[in-house]
């Protein structure tokens, strides 16, 4: 072991047994890797060379080998090797994990407990890893597998972490909700839904709801401060999109996001709060859609006995309706941010533009306080919209690899609203369909894009026959068609789509928190491959 100068940590170099050959084996706690690469020239097809961030390291075990392994070759006149196998995260395509393993091999005793102390002593400095989880499971949703997928894909990748779950089955809509204000929380390191997002937002719900409820925070305020969760939640997808885990990790893969709760990943998360006539309603972490994707998801509800197809169908049928719907938006730029929606560059993995823009809004707030926002000024929008959505993540999907607005971040404390004006239906498909390709969605003259931390809306029949909406309604919004008595308006109320729930109310008020939660994820990483090779040419250089 090779002591390093300036008193920082040491350097474990040898030469292990793996498969039929011997390897050159490096431990570098200093620069945090795991290395092994092949001695022989490149000119005998050897010379690869392997290497394993220490933070990804899942498990070190002790492994006795078989006896076709040490008949093989150089143990044939040996006495009988020590063997242990590191299992790590091993990166594949398209932001998939998988837990890989490699089992080195010596005589030398004394040489193998080096090795075992050093990786274990690793392992235990990994402060973030969770050590005792509380896992919902919905054995109802998506298709049913839930139970299943944790029982046989996560459950022992748990284990081999040596990671304890309390597992509670749940049995009707809003149970983890309902159990999450009565559990002791505080002797778990994370929560852990097995699900879909409506499981995921269960678990939100009632995380968010206990920590305010601690904390003296009445929810019902829309203004109040809320308190920063920081327990953080892992997404184990077992639902029919899945959306919030794809747009957090970059795929809906259960074994993927067990590794990331396993290795102690953590992404702040914004939430938007909405409320109704000082009335609390919801969170959401992801669409809050009005128009044409609230009606989809209202008619949708009537046909679950159709399973994931009746989103197709009730979209379609959506689609062909084309109703619009009259009313007035009113909100506040989110001028903290250093971002824009159209930008060409999507949020990833340590974000700048995340960390920057939750640094200048905390410094807003400690110049001027919450109570002084109201005065900054609200733009006002009146008009026939045919989708109203405000997103606080891209909101992608397998389905829709860029999602509703591809340039939205995770946590920088604002929300993209995007308002789609009344239009021909061959225009409004233009519009649906670069949901799924490489084009600018917002390139289109009927379709407006804000980067807010908060707004209002208000419906014409909302206005018309609801008192004391809100303060600025009233101030503002005033009459919708005075101009064209003798339009042919679809004057009914849409739905909310609020994270694939239905609101009650159309006229609402959000206000985005920002990083007010946060999940075992660490975003999207920029590209698996390139990151991979950047590490081992860097390891070459240093062997």
């Amino acid at each position: 072991m090779e002591e390093l100068p300036g008193g920082r940590r040491p350097r474990l170099v040898s030469t292990l047994g793996l498969g039929q050959r011997s390897w050159e084996v490096t431990l570098d706690a200093e620069r945090g890797w795991l290395a092994w690469r092949d001695p022989r020239p490149p000119r005998r097809r050897g010379g690869e060379n392997y290497v394993v961030p220490t933070s990804e390291i899942i498990a070190v075990e002790e492994t006795e080998l078989n006896e076709k392994q040490r008949n093989i070759g150089r143990w044939q006149k040996m006495a009988k090797p020590h063997a242990f196998t590191v299992y790590y995260v091993k990166k594949d395509r398209n932001h998939r994990w998988r837990c890989g393993d490699v089992t080195f091999s010596c005589v030398d005793e004394y040489l193998y407990d080096q090795w075992m102390q050093a990786l274990k002593q690793l392992l235990e400095m990994q402060r973030s890893r969770p050590k005792h989880l509380l896992v919902y499971i919905n054995p109802y949703g998506g298709k049913r597998q839930g139970k299943r997928i944790y029982e046989q894909k996560v459950a022992p990748l748990f284990s081999l972490a040596s990671i304890s779950t309390d597992v509670v089955i749940t049995e009707y809509a809003n149970h983890a909700k309902d159990n999450l204000f009565e559990v002791n929380i505080n002797k778990y390191d994370g929560v852990v839904c097995v699900g879909g997002d409506g499981m995921f937002s269960e678990v939100m719900h009632g995380l968010i709801g206990r920590m305010q409820k601690d904390s003296g925070i009445d929810q019902n305020n829309p203004k109040a401060p809320l308190v920063q969760c920081n327990i953080r939640i892992g997404i184990i997808p077992a639902g029919s999109t899945d959306c919030i885990c794809y747009s957090t990790v970059g795929i809906s893969d259960p074994v993927t996001s067990a590794l990331h709760i396993i290795v102690g990943d953590c992404q702040p998360l914004d939430v938007s709060s909405v409320h109704h006539n000082n009335t609390f309603l919801k969170y959401s972490v992801s669409l809050l859609g009005y128009g044409f994707y609230g009606d989809t998801l209202k008619d949708s509800e009537k046909k679950r006995w159709m399973g994931p197809m009746r989103y197709d169908y009730s979209g379609l049928k959506t689609f062909l309706s084309h109703h619009y719907y009259e009313g007035t938006i009113s909100f506040q730029r989110a001028k903290h941010t250093l971002g824009s929606p159209r930008d060409k560059d999507s949020c990833r993995t340590g974000c700048y533009i995340c960390k920057k823009s939750e640094q200048q809004l905390a410094e807003q707030h400690k110049e001027r306080g919450l109570k002084h926002e109201d005065e900054e000024e609200w733009k006002v929008i009146k008009g026939k919209f045919l989708a109203i959505n405000s997103v606080n993540m891209s909101c992608s999907c397998p389905r829709s690899p860029k999602g509703l607005s591809p340039a939205a971040h995770l946590a920088d404390g604002s929300a993209d609203l995007i308002l789609v004006r009344k239009c021909s239906r061959l225009d409004f498909l233009r519009y649906l369909v670069r949901h799924r390709n490489q084009h600018d969605q917002f390139d289109f003259s009927f379709v407006d894009v804000y980067r807010v931390k908060s707004f209002q809306f208000t419906s014409k029949l909302s206005e018309d026959n609801e008192s004391n909406v809100t303060v600025i309604g009233k101030k503002r919004f005033g009459q919708f068609c005075r101009d064209h008595p003798a339009c042919c308006c679809n004057i009914a109320n849409s739905t909310w789509n609020c994270d694939g729930e239905t609101l009650d109310s159309s006229a609402i008020e959000v206000r985005v928190h920002c990083q007010l939660m946060k999940l075992f994820a660490r975003g999207i990483e920029k590209n698996c491959n390139d990151e991979a090779a950047y590490s081992q040419s860097s390891v070459e250089q240093s062997l």
